[in-house]
């Protein structure tokens, strides 16, 4: 076996490199907008399928599935967002564990297959067929570190797993012992290697056209480069999770082969800021190490996702919480990299931590008033950015600000091909003009009129003259203004 596999291995280097010059051109994504969806807590399509469903119970299935996702394309599309990422729709365990179905995805049984819960196979390749044609990628959450817990494979390949020996032995608990009790994979047995490898094959196959991956800090490192291999070389744009990555964390991994991971310490920072009150100083220190990413332009930005409370839950006050995502969206399309819009968000929805942030989502004839004002606004924000070469993909460079207002204002221009975006993030609780050295800010603009924001709606305006930046701001909201 140890010679056979020696073997493959020689076979697959030698094929890399004499592939290498007609490799497929790495994916790229910066300029999208990516839609999240949990296909079970979107739109149910399809009730004949609804087995086991139980709305009144966040742990059970709530009947949301492909069809039904297909059926709300148009409403994803009205958004703006250029690409849907799915979390998982394989086979799940048909059985319970702690009380909860297996209706986010994440305890597989059957990787390539769809749950039934979700529809078929035949499903799946009309929304892909749906979304391409609409002009949206496809991304799909693919699971690598774990089995569901009831899955057939635990008891039928009990050698494809760590245990409590693996475990006890190893130095590096995070890789080699389970993930929340979860049947780990051992990613270096060659059978899991070639599942997991031909897993990614499968479902390219099917029109995948990128992976986000699940829980990579528990993954072999070894096995994780050679799959992000295998990626680059079809073409595949790839995602990783590292749940509550920095900087740091991001660019070690793109150094390693991934396009992007979600820069989960920025995430932090934006909620403190906006929805918390305080300093913008946090968000600054973040931003402040982007030239050490290789590639700032493909790391993914979010306010929430499914496995953290909503950001809108931040506050006690529906009122406060919806004006405080505005706020957040709007700052969100400001920054340079790929922004991730949690189903729900765009309307502010609430929910404290799992599984009570993945409520059923809700449609425009179920919206308040205000849920739809955070809607525009948020489809604003986007059309903004899609029309602005600048803040869709130009580099970003932070304006230095004075100690006294650096806590409650944060400027940074967006800049490519000669346009010039500047950003202006406002945390003061009440309206306030400022006005600043251009010389202290290290810029050198001609003099100009007042404007206002690139925001629909938002009673914000800049001006240049006499050598100074004159900037009127409402409070705690994020404002773009064309400079150049």
């Amino acid at each position: 076996m140890r010679s056979l596999a020696l073997t493959g291995a020689l076979l697959l280097a030698l094929a890399s490199l004499s592939s290498a010059q007609t490799a497929t051109p790495p994916a790229r994504f910066e300029g999208q907008i990516i839609y999240q969806v949990m296909p079970d807590r979107f739109f149910d399509g399809n009730p004949n399928n609804n087995q086991g469903v139980n709305r009144a119970d966040l742990r059970a299935w709530h009947g949301g599935d492909l069809p039904g996702l297909t059926q709300k394309l148009p409403y994803i599309q009205q958004l703006g967002a250029t690409a849907v990422w799915l979390t998982p729709v394989y086979q799940q365990q048909t059985t319970n564990s702690f009380g909860t179905a297996a209706y986010h995805g994440y305890w597989p049984a059957d990787f390539r297959n769809v749950d039934p819960h979700f529809g078929t196979l035949a499903d799946f390749s009309t929304f892909v067929k749906a979304a391409q044609g609409a002009g949206m990628r496809v991304v799909l959450d693919q699971v690598i570190n774990h089995y569901g817990y009831e899955a057939a494979a635990v008891r039928a390949r009990p050698g494809w797993f760590n245990g409590e020996a693996q475990c006890s032995a190893t130095t590096n608990k995070d890789v080699d012992c389970p993930l929340a009790g979860l049947p780990d994979l051992r990613q270096s047995d060659p059978q899991v290697r070639e599942l997991l490898l031909g897993n990614a094959n499968f479902w390219r196959e099917q029109g995948v056209q990128a992976f986000r991956y699940d829980a990579i800090k528990h993954v072999e490192g070894p096995f994780l480069r050679e799959l992000l291999a295998a990626d680059r070389q079809a073409g595949t744009w790839t995602l990783g999770e590292w749940f509550d990555a920095d900087t740091g964390t991001v660019a070690d991994w793109q150094k390693e082969g991934f396009d992007s991971l979600f820069l989960f310490s920025l995430q932090a920072a934006m909620k403190g800021s906006i929805m918390a009150g305080q300093s913008l100083d946090g968000v600054r220190s973040v931003l402040a190490r982007q030239n050490e990413l290789v590639r700032p332009g493909e790391v993914a930005l979010f306010l929430d996702n499914h496995d953290v409370p909503r950001f809108a839950q931040g506050t006690l006050f529906e009122d406060i919480g919806q004006e405080r995502t505005k706020y957040g969206l709007r700052a969100l399309m400001t920054l340079r990299g790929v922004p991730v819009i949690w189903q729900g968000t765009e309307i502010a929805m609430r929910g404290a931590a799992d599984p009570d942030n993945r409520r059923d989502m809700r449609f425009e004839d179920q919206w308040t008033p205000g849920e739809r004002a955070v809607f525009e606004a948020t489809r604003d924000a986007i059309a903004v950015r899609k029309a602005s070469p600048a803040l869709s993909a130009g580099a970003l460079k932070l304006l230095p600000t004075p100690e006294t207002v650096s806590g409650d204002l944060l400027l940074f221009t967006r800049e490519l091909n000669g346009q010039t975006v500047l950003a202006a993030w406002h945390n003061g609780k009440a309206r306030k003009t400022y006005s600043l050295k251009l010389s202290t800010l290290g810029v050198a603009w001609a003099g100009r009129p007042a404007a206002s924001s690139l925001f629909a709606g938002q009673n914000a305006r800049v001006s240049v003259s006499g050598g100074y930046l004159h900037l009127s701001l409402p409070p705690q909201d994020a404002a773009a203004f064309r400079v150049e």
